[in-house]
């Protein structure tokens, strides 16, 4: 295995701050290392070192002879005038790429929609990304150096480029280095995380500590298991120094009245073990606020169209006219109290265009949206611009305008304390709002809505600009989130995590259940592009569900088990003994499926104990689909139970 890229003893400062100090690492061939942490822990400064558009202030930085690096920037600047071909490949002939069976992979994965000829400024910002993207994936470089390079995908790009990327490296040969919030991708590609821990300003700002990186093997499921047992063992050790501390500082209390000093070695000892007290980890903690209670009636779409005019280029849509496109053709969905729902789709199929519509900033073509009376509804955008509006103010001032105090567990909280909460420091919660960083502002956005006590949340590409710690909390708040919950986000982990069921919008205007999840919509549309089917968002490419109608995930499983009765019928004596007799049938599998999971969750923590990386991973694996079944299995008592009432 050859060695690529070394850092030996390396350090960085910015002004008298230092980012980083004596970080050793190695990069070999057949590495595909994750890089994880904190937003402004210097994720990108080490990617530019390593990529060598940055210098090291101290240690060493090495190079294998003729080592090649391609780097994926967060910034996709690509200059206006230039065509699309240009950028993915400057200076080279068509007949030297085209020949070339994984160049043809990329453009088919990433630059199907997009004209080789087409100027980039026009281009949205997810073309852009994906061009940005193909030329990185196309140079000839032993090193690719990725900065969040899903953004802007869809689910479909993201399984494309896990797929791309695992056969790239395959053979061994090269390494990545990424850095992304996303943890389905992290977990199929990585083999490898570095988890950068920020440096922190010490007592009373005078004694700075710098970052470092510690190394854990493994993608990021084995990252969170090493994590965990890594704070566990370090908790353990805080106990004992907490207790010698005590015992010492008890000691120094305890001396005679007349004693005018104490050993000058006691009071040293003291004052190591208080030097020596680590910082805690900023607090992500995202408080559970109180909701509105929702009526009966929350939002419903009732045979709903959408209709855009043309955009240059493309053609007219037979169903509704010349001049027009259809996006969302004759849609019936109702939303129940407290459905959780993830929604994903092809760019450009409506995603936006739907949650537009549930948030009422958007009126239909044809149809209505009905709203129950209780319904408060707040929508998390993709951008930040509505920050722009109070970027004026400071932090907790923009968080004031909403509500200044908020009622948690019986306390009342003030802004400060908040925003604290949500990982603002003190110093960094009278920033002003326009000089905060992407991540630090997609917080405050969260915080603002969240304070406002909705009760339905529309929540478009929640994950953008937001470090794994802080998305572990965002998901840990909607765990609990008693409200109806539409979700937009192309990262399968929150979506598999935080919504009980998900819909897809394919781009031929109709809504389809997904009761596979996201590994059903990636089939559909591999299907479809077999078929010859999956034409652009607004053309139809295929059969939908008859009237296009979606409803509750219980009334989908009852219709599949065929134990319900219609709206308009009472179910019979006969259908209620079946239901109760499928009840006890399935109390019996779920008892034995929480004993399947209490057993992993002991073998677990046997395999924690002992540092088994590999046996973690695995159990892991085993626990989260036992916990799926067990899921499954009280979705089907729920509705079984409802026929026997």
């Amino acid at each position: 295995m050859a060695h690529l890229i070394g850092m030996e003893g390396m350090g960085v400062a910015l002004g008298a701050r230092p980012i980083f100090a004596d970080v050793t690492l190695g990069l070999d061939d057949g590495m595909r290392v994750g890089v994880l942490g904190r937003n402004g822990a210097g994720k990108s400064t080490l990617l530019k070192i390593l990529a060598g558009t940055a210098t090291a202030d101290t240690g060493r930085v090495t190079r294998a002879g003729g080592t090649r690096v391609a780097v994926l920037d967060q910034a996709d600047a690509l200059p206006a005038g230039t065509s699309v071909r240009d950028i993915v490949h400057p200076g080279v002939d068509e007949h030297v790429w085209a020949s070339q069976s994984s160049v043809r992979d990329i453009h088919a994965g990433l630059l199907a929609d997009v004209s080789l000829d087409a100027d980039v400024a026009p281009l949205s910002g997810g073309q852009r990304r994906r061009v940005a993207l193909a030329r990185v994936l196309t140079e000839e470089a032993e090193v690719l150096v990725l900065d969040e390079p899903t953004n802007h995908l869809d689910v479909e790009g993201v399984d494309w480029l896990a797929r791309h990327v695992q056969e790239r490296y395959r053979r061994g040969e090269g390494a990545l280095v990424v850095v992304t919030h996303d943890r389905w991708f992290l977990d199929a590609v990585c083999t490898r995380v570095w988890d950068v821990v920020p440096g922190h300003d010490g007592p009373g700002g005078r004694a700075p500590v710098p970052g470092h990186i510690e190394v854990y093997d493994g993608g990021y499921a084995a990252y969170v298991l090493a994590r965990a047992e890594r704070q566990r063992t370090a908790a353990l050790a805080e106990e004992k120094r907490a207790n010698l501390l005590r015992k010492e500082l008890a000691w120094l209390r305890r001396g005679a009245p007349a004693r005018t000093s104490k050993p000058k070695f006691r009071l040293d000892a003291a004052a190591e073990l208080i030097a020596d007290e680590p910082p805690p980890r900023d607090p992500l903690e995202l408080t559970r606020l109180a909701t509105t209670r929702l009526g009966k009636d929350v939002l419903d779409l009732e045979d709903v169209t959408v209709t855009y005019p043309l955009r240059p280029g493309e053609r007219a849509d037979g169903a509704t006219g010349a001049g027009t496109r259809t996006i969302l053709d004759g849609i019936t969905w109702r939303l129940a109290p407290g459905e959780r729902v993830g929604l994903v789709g092809v760019n450009g199929a409506g995603k936006s265009t739907l949650l537009r519509l549930l948030a009422g900033t958007q009126e239909p073509t044809a149809g209505r949206v009905r709203r129950g009376k209780t319904v408060q509804v707040r929508t998390l955008s993709q951008e930040t611009r509505e920050l722009d509006e109070v970027a004026h103010l400071r932090v907790i001032e923009a968080v004031e305008e909403v509500r200044g105090r908020v009622e948690v567990g019986g306390k009342e909280l003030t802004a400060g304390q908040l925003v604290e909460r949500l990982g603002f420091t003190r110093e960094r919660a009278w920033t002003p709002v326009a000089d905060l960083s992407g991540g630090e502002r997609r917080r405050l956005q969260l915080l603002r809505l969240l304070v406002a006590e909705p009760n339905v949340l529309l929540l478009d590409e929640p994950t953008n600009d937001l470090d794994t710690d802080t998305l572990a909390a965002v998901e840990d708040l909607l765990d609990g989130w008693p409200g109806t919950l539409v979700v937009v986000s192309h990262d399968r982990y929150l979506l598999e995590r935080v919504t009980d069921h998900q819909l897809a919008l394919l781009g031929d205007g109709r809504l389809r259940d997904l009761p596979g999840g996201i590994d059903e919509y990636l089939r559909l549309r591999h299907e479809l592009e077999g078929t010859g089917q999956a034409g652009a968002p607004g053309q139809a490419t295929g059969a939908a569900p008859s009237g296009g109608s979606v409803t509750s995930e219980s009334a989908r499983t009852a219709a599949r088990t065929g134990t319900a009765a219609t709206a308009d019928e009472a179910p019979s004596a006969a259908d209620q003994r079946a239901a109760r007799k499928e009840m006890a049938r399935l109390e019996r599998q779920l008892a034995r499926a929480s004993a399947r999971i209490e057993q992993l969750h002991a073998q677990l923590a046997e395999a924690s104990a002992g540092g088994d990386v590999e046996t973690l991973t695995r159990l892991a694996a085993e626990a989260r689909e036992a916990e799926k079944q067990h899921t499954a299995l009280e979705e089907e008592w729920l509705v079984a139970a409802e026929v026997a009432e």
